[in-house]
């Protein structure tokens, strides 16, 4: 191999993104020089000086490892005929693709990953955002925003030569079209900084969830109504089109108008044949979290579809409009939109499926929404320690969720587990030293809450009684350490004050160093938190948390569930693999307003805490006994009951497995027999 081809070969496996998950490829990036943990690979390889390329070809390990790689990638080709495109708002790949916010873009980044490795023929949709979403920083304890310029060459993107059209309002805005290959997958990514574009289009994909309503608007035109075109020049438009949320509704209007461009002959029929290729997956329980827009507001927007739609079918705005009626207001609905135009929808959890049929019962298709629970992507969020273990004694089968390889963690004996003790804290400790001044006590019992700063998620549920909370953190025969970290939406004025409270808990006398909060949350520092902590908080107003996946990432590495039962934990905690805590009464029973509630369950959750730290410090274990200083017997013998119990259940490959089996196969089956 020669330094060019050395070259050519590195930028290959830079561009693929399995780097994220198949360490084999990232301990060869991470070792050229220049990377870090922030740059991409891509830009460290086109960096790379022609000197070190000369000596490098002369390194004949790096060149047998770099030739087998690129060798497994050329046996793996991306797919070139999709017969899912999954359309969302964001994607979560890795924290140095900075084009994500939270949990849903995780979720999208997960479930390419796992098609990827089962090999379902799916491609991504979504749009490119130039400063990405924010830096958090702290000022005076409270959250401030800074933002980074990115470039799609930058990040690994690919240009597909496609720019397309998309009617907004009176006018029309350009997108080109770039591509990111996640492992097999591609994602397809739209763009609107183009030169033949007004300042005000280009900035319409400047940042991730910014802008006033307007603003949201354009974006979610450029998602759908782009999305789909962008489709349709790729030559997949034959493929069905799974939603992965609301925002991406407007491309139902883009395939209404190609049935109308085929001559179809009114608006019902061409509904008729476009609801066999939609699948539409809502991620939210409650009326205020779903995507609405001004009557007056959308109808500027709808101005394209009206003029087209209008002599060839009869319509006027208000029969456009209808296909997105809110049932109690004059508002358009993204969710009504999507569920009257798809065939099957579902929500992502059993609890969140039940309330959805509820919360949706008054829009036709509300009272058929199904369910597949959200499950993570093992690779991507099982520390380098834990996944050695498991492969060496449950077979690499586990990150697929195969209950034979889980069935077999009694193997793991606790001596094991204890010596992987440190290994497993480190990127946490190292975080707390260089973001927060304060180090884990090796014998400390770590309890994580890492979510986004939603006033619903209630992250300071435990400061309601601090008397009792400190008396927790003053324990030096039973230390804990709380760790918290998360960001607020810029807009969020009720988030922004939760953290402001968080933050100024941590520097009180009270907090005796046992309480931090590391700023700037990504995935990066998400991975450290879920192999380092033993227990995973989780406070949420039942039935508020659709799924919610960060406990399931933090099972998977070692960390028991202390979580109120919503989202995913409502049906996976059996009383053993974890901690429930109790539900209030106070509201369906009237004994008191939120606040009781609120009172309640914080009470309820001190109390799980100090029954936690009873068994975590156990010098007894129940029986055996133990003088380690750290987890009692009786822990691991929990933490290997949950193993058992939640490993088969709680990955995307299992998930990405429910949706093939569920909607993708026969969704598919139906599609081939009506063409």
């Amino acid at each position: 191999m020669n330094p060019e081809d050395l070259r050519q070969s590195l930028t290959e496996l830079a561009a693929n993104h399995r780097w994220a998950w198949d360490d084999r490829v990232r301990i060869v990036l991470d070792a050229l020089p220049g990377a870090d943990s922030i740059r991409h690979p891509a830009v460290v390889v086109r960096e790379l000086s022609d000197e070190w390329l000369a000596a490098a070809v002369h390194d004949e390990s790096l060149i047998a490892r770099v030739a087998m790689l690129v060798a497994e990638c050329g046996a793996q080709p991306p797919i070139e005929h999709p017969e899912v495109v999954y359309f969302s708002p964001e994607f979560g790949i890795s924290e140095r693709v900075a084009q994500y916010s939270g949990g849903l873009g995780i979720l999208a980044g997960d479930h390419l990953k796992a098609a990827s490795d089962l090999d379902v023929a799916i491609a991504g949709v979504g749009l490119f955002y130039r400063q990405g979403f924010f830096h958090q920083e702290l000022h005076d304890g409270g959250q401030t925003e800074r933002y980074e310029d990115q470039r799609p060459e930058d990040l690994g993107a690919v240009d597909t030569g496609h720019v397309v059209e998309v009617p907004v309002a009176e006018r029309s805005v350009l997108a080109r079209v770039w591509m990111l290959r996640v492992g097999r997958v591609p994602l397809v990514l739209l763009d609107t900084d183009h030169a033949g574009n007004s300042d005000h289009d280009r900035s319409i994909t400047d940042r991730l969830y910014g802008g006033d309503r307007r603003h949201r608007l354009e974006q979610e035109l450029i998602l759908g109504v782009g999305g789909a075109r962008a489709v349709e020049a790729l030559g997949w438009s034959g493929a069905l089109h799974h939603l992965n949320e609301g925002h991406a509704g407007f491309g139902l209007l883009e395939l209404l108008e190609r049935e109308r461009r085929a001559e179809v002959r009114d608006l019902n029929s061409a509904i008729a044949r476009v609801r066999p290729r939609v699948l539409f997956t809502t991620h939210t329980p409650v009326d205020a979290g779903i995507d609405r827009f001004d009557a007056g507001l959308i109808a500027e927007y709808l101005v394209p579809w009206v003029r087209s739609w209008g002599p060839a079918w009869g319509v006027d705005t208000a029969a456009v409009a209808r296909l997105g009626a809110d049932p109690h207001t004059d508002e358009f609905n993204m969710a009504a939109l999507c569920l009257g135009l798809s065939a099957r929808a579902n929500g992502v959890s059993e609890l969140h499926g039940r309330i959805s049929r509820q919360l949706f019962a008054a829009v036709p298709g509300g009272s058929a929404i199904g369910s597949v629970t959200n499950g993570v992507h093992a690779r991507s969020w099982v520390s380098d320690q834990r996944q050695s273990l498991f492969d060496e004694v449950l077979g690499t089968r586990w990150a697929d969720g195969d209950p034979e390889a889980w069935s077999r963690v009694d193997e793991i004996g606790d001596d094991l587990l204890e010596s992987q003790r440190p290994a497993q804290r480190r990127a946490l400790d190292d975080a707390l030293r260089e973001r927060c001044g304060v180090s884990l006590a090796p014998e400390a019992l770590v309890i994580g809450f890492a979510r986004r700063f939603a006033t619903y998620k209630r992250a300071t549920l435990v400061l309601r009684d601090r008397d009792r909370l400190m008396r927790l953190l003053s324990d030096d025969e039973r230390p804990v350490h709380l760790v918290f970290a998360g960001k607020a939406h810029p807009a969020d004025g009720e988030g922004k004050a939760l953290l402001r409270e968080i933050v100024g808990f941590t520097t009180t006398p009270e907090a005796r160093g046992r309480f931090s909060f590391i700023p700037d949350y990504d995935m990066a520092v998400a991975r450290a938190m879920y192999a380092g902590c033993d227990v995973w908080l989780n406070t949420p107003v039942r039935p508020v948390e659709a799924s919610g996946t960060s406990g399931e990432k933090a099972a998977l590495n070692g960390a028991l569930n202390c979580s109120v039962r919503d989202g995913w934990w409502a049906e996976m905690s059996d009383g053993y693999n974890g901690w429930d805590i109790a539900i209030s009464d106070a509201l369906e029973t009237g004994r008191g307003d939120a606040a009781v509630r609120d009172d309640e369950e914080a009470a309820a959750t001190l109390d799980r805490l100090f029954e936690i730290a009873a068994v975590f410090h156990d010098p007894l274990g129940s029986s055996s006994g133990s003088t380690r200083g750290g987890p009692s017997p009786q822990w691991y013998r929990r933490v290997r009951h949950m193993w058992r119990t939640l490993g088969p259940k709680v990955t995307a490959a299992r998930m990405v497995r429910d949706y093939d089996r569920i909607f993708y196969t026969p969704m598919g089956e139906s599609i081939r027999r009506a063409d």
